[in-house]
C-alpha cells in the first residue's frame, strides 16, 4: 500500500529536502578535474551536520537483500559507466568525467533524495547530449505525476522520450516511495505501458529517477561491491527529484534548488 502523507508531514519533508537541494548545490560547485569523490563526501557530510540533519545513506543497506553491506559513505560518487551507489574514493576527476551524485539525508524522521550528474571539464557532444536528455526525461516525468494518471504513464512517458533520443532506459532499477523510510511503495519504473500500475493520490511522496545509458544498459555489479555499471561500459547518467502530489492534483517537487 502506498502511503499518504499528512499535510504535516509533507511540511517536514519540504523543509528537509530544501536542506537537501541547498547542499547538493554546494556539492555540484565543487566538481572540477582533479577533485576526488571522498572530498566531495566529507564536505557533503559537514554540510549535512551543519543543517542539523542526518545522512540517509550512510550505514543503509536494503532490508529485502540479507547480502547487503552497510553503506560506508553519505554520498554516492558514480563516475563514467557506473549508474548508482558507487562508493567515493581517492581517484581523481579527470577532464572529459562524467560525475553522478546521489545524496540522501534524514531530518526530522523523514528521508529526502535526489541526484545529479555532472561534467568535469569538457566533454563530448554527445555525452552532453546523454545528460541533457536524462535531465529533461526527468522533467517530463515530473509533468506527468498528475493525479488521474498512473504512475506506468511516469514510466512510458520517459522510456518514449529516452528511445527516440537513441538512448537506454536502466529497467533494472527503479524511482520510490519515500517518507518515514528510504525506500516505501511504490516501486516506479523508467518504462512500462500506459495507464499500468497504482493511480496517482495527493498527498503522496515520492522519487522520481531516471537512469539513461549510451548503450544497452544491462547492468552488473561494480568491483567496489556497492555500485552498479553498465556490462557494456556505456556511459550513463542519472537524475531524481523528490516529489509530492498536491490536493489540486499536481506535482510538486520538493528538492527544488
Amino acid at each position: 500500500m502506498i502511503p499518504i502523507k499528512s499535510e504535516k508531514e509533507i511540511n517536514i519533508m519540504r523543509e528537509g529536502s530544501k536542506i537537501l537541494a541547498m547542499i547538493m548545490d554546494k556539492i555540484k560547485k565543487m566538481v572540477a578535474p582533479g577533485i576526488t569523490g571522498n572530498e566531495l563526501n566529507r564536505a557533503a557530510e559537514a554540510l549535512i551536520s551543519d543543517y542539523k540533519a542526518e545522512p540517509a545513506f550512510k550505514g543503509y543497506a536494503e532490508a529485502k537483500n540479507k547480502k547487503a553491506k552497510p553503506f560506508p559513505a553519505a554520498l554516492c560518487v558514480s563516475i563514467n559507466n557506473v549508474v548508482v551507489h558507487s562508493i567515493p574514493s581517492d581517484y581523481k576527476f579527470q577532464n572529459g568525467d562524467i560525475v553522478s551524485l546521489d545524496l540522501g539525508v534524514k531530518y526530522k524522521g523523514f528521508y529526502a533524495d535526489m541526484a545529479v550528474t555532472m561534467p568535469v571539464g569538457e566533454i563530448d557532444p554527445e555525452v552532453n547530449r546523454l545528460i541533457k536528455t536524462t535531465k529533461k526525461s526527468l522533467k517530463i516525468g515530473l509533468n506527468k505525476a498528475k493525479v488521474g494518471n498512473t504512475f506506468g504513464d511516469i514510466g512510458n512517458t520517459i522510456q518514449r522520450f529516452v528511445e527516440y533520443q537513441g538512448f537506454n532506459v536502466v529497467r533494472s532499477l527503479c524511482g520510490h516511495g519515500i517518507g518515514t523510510e528510504l525506500h516505501e511503495e511504490p516501486q516506479i519504473f523508467n518504462f512500462g505501458k500506459r495507464r499500468s500500475g497504482e493511480e496517482i493520490k495527493p498527498g503522496m511522496v515520492f522519487c522520481i529517477e531516471p537512469m539513461v545509458a549510451m548503450g544497452d544498459a544491462k547492468l552488473i555489479q561494480s568491483p567496489d561491491g556497492y555500485g552498479y555499471e553498465t556490462k557494456d561500459g556505456s556511459l550513463t547518467a542519472h537524475f531524481e527529484h523528490t516529489i509530492t502530489i498536491t490536493k489540486n492534483g499536481t506535482p510538486q517537487v520538493l528538492t527544488k534548488p
